[in-house]
């Protein structure tokens, strides 16, 4: 195992880290905001000594990790990130318990939303501003392991290779490195464009900034207690649907319409997207709800937000919720099972009972009507990711109910927990209170969101290299 080369890429990843607390004191030096500035210093001086260290340990070893190291370092790097985004929160005036302080570290670095604040409009405007950051570099990171390692043509569970991945899994090293820094580019890029179409359409410019963050990343963090108080009228809803489609569909669909690129044929799963969420949309048009509310309820919940104007009732609750399962594009910041999977099962389903009913047939494989065609890997995957997605829920469920929180929120928490969705009025869970779980349950949320985010299947090769090397 080449640790020294995971401590090189793992002390590069903790330096953004110090950045982002260098920008947090210079917004509380700036707009006098001193409650929490130490804070920010102490995780300056921490995780600039940490990256430092690990940077230079590693420096001279070889770069070259195979996949199962490069598994390692992704679960590493949540795990020591989260506990230097965690500091603000630990250190703040707010008494924040270790664990609370790493369950919304956590949260924000999934992009799944879940807090221990129940009133965020009280907080510090300094703390809002670090969760909504939290959101955006665990955004971009996993962007980063999903183009780069994630397109490992060992193991393709991410089934990348079935959809445009901006030439991932290049093996040069100088290739990966101006990957990595196009993919920061245009990263930054959306979300700029995100934050000046909020303001354009007079929502405030703290508020754009938090909210360009959260969307951008697929998060669930938001400035205050419910979107309704910072979306109000049509135009901000048109455009925070525009916002919600940027980090539903392929992350490079957007920058090659930008570059003038657009590749059809490469784009087919954005196209199916769209007319999945129009399908969507249109089956619960007339339940006396406003257009504009429906899309933006049914787009964030397809892209694991979670984020909505409304409170919908007990029977559409659910209808939601299940449309979190379904998730955004397989190149994007969104989670679930994904709709190539589900429809790469419904076609091999369909495919066997036609053969049974005419087994002279001709078998179309064709993924989308594309040129790709649909192995039997590409379907054995998409099942076991199938089958792990529910005993994922299965065991998550099981852990909640011991906190007696009741059967129907356990269900519900742990769909959203595993689709990396926020708590909302349209799930009927925006109530939840988290700081006062059990430590137990914390743990178990913890874990979930870090497997719901780069999937069970992740963890299990990682266990079967270090305790079944044979």
């Amino acid at each position: 195992m080449n640790f020294r080369g995971i401590s090189y890429y793992l002390g590069l990843l903790c330096l953004p880290i110090s950045i982002l607390s260098f920008i947090n004191i210079l917004y509380s030096s700036y707009f006098d905001y001193f409650l929490n500035i130490n804070s920010y210093i102490v995780t300056l001086i921490i995780s600039l000594i940490i990256g430092l260290i690990l940077f230079f340990s590693g420096r001279n070893a070889s770069r070259r990790i195979d996949f199962i190291e490069q598994l390692l370092l992704i679960f590493v790097t949540y795990l020591l990130i989260s506990i230097l985004i965690s500091l603000p929160f630990y250190l703040s005036n707010y008494q924040v318990t270790f664990i609370n302080s790493i369950f919304e570290a956590i949260s924000g670095l999934t992009g799944t939303g879940f807090s221990i604040f129940e009133n965020i409009k009280y907080l510090d405007p300094t703390l809002i501003l670090w969760r909504s950051s939290s959101q955006w570099i665990g955004g971009l990171y996993f962007l980063f392991f999903l183009i780069i390692i994630f397109s490992n043509k060992q193991f393709k569970f991410k089934l990348n290779d079935l959809t445009y991945s901006g030439g991932g899994g290049i093996i040069s090293e100088t290739n990966v490195k101006n990957l990595l820094i196009r993919i920061l580019i245009f990263y930054s890029m959306l979300s700029l464009i995100i934050f000046f179409m909020l303001n354009i359409s007079g929502v405030r410019m703290f508020n754009s900034l938090n909210l360009s963050m959260s969307l951008i990343s697929a998060g669930g963090f938001i400035p205050t207690d419910s979107l309704d108080k910072i979306i109000k009228s049509n135009f901000q809803k048109i455009i925070f649907v525009i916002s919600l489609l940027i980090s539903i569909l392929n992350f490079f669909l957007v920058t090659n319409i930008l570059q003038k690129r657009i590749l059809i044929k490469e784009h087919k799963e954005d196209f199916f997207l769209i007319i999945i969420a129009i399908i969507l949309t249109l089956l619960i048009f007339f339940n006396g709800y406003d257009l504009l509310d429906i899309i933006i309820s049914v787009l964030s919940s397809l892209g694991n937000s979670g984020l909505s104007t409304i409170r919908v009732d007990n029977n559409l609750s659910l209808y939601f919720i299940l449309i979190t399962i379904i998730g955004g594009s397989l190149v994007s910041n969104t989670s679930g099972i994904k709709l190539i999977r589900i429809y790469i099962l419904l076609k091999t389903a369909a495919t066997e009972i036609n053969k049974l009913v005419s087994p002279n047939s001709v078998v179309n494989r064709n993924l989308f009507d594309s040129e790709r065609k649909i192995t039997d890997e590409n379907i054995k995957i998409s099942f076991l990711i199938f089958i792990s997605f529910f005993v994922s829920l299965f065991i998550l469920s099981g852990i909640l109910i011991v906190d007696n929180i009741g059967f129907e929120k356990s269900f519900k928490l742990s769909i959203l927990t595993i689709t990396n969705t926020t708590t909302s009025g349209i799930f009927l869970t925006e109530k939840m209170n988290f700081s006062n779980l059990l430590t137990t349950s914390k743990l178990s949320l913890i874990i979930f969101m870090i497997i719901g985010k780069i999937e069970l299947i992740s963890a299990f090769l990682l266990i079967k290299k270090i305790f079944f090397k044979d």
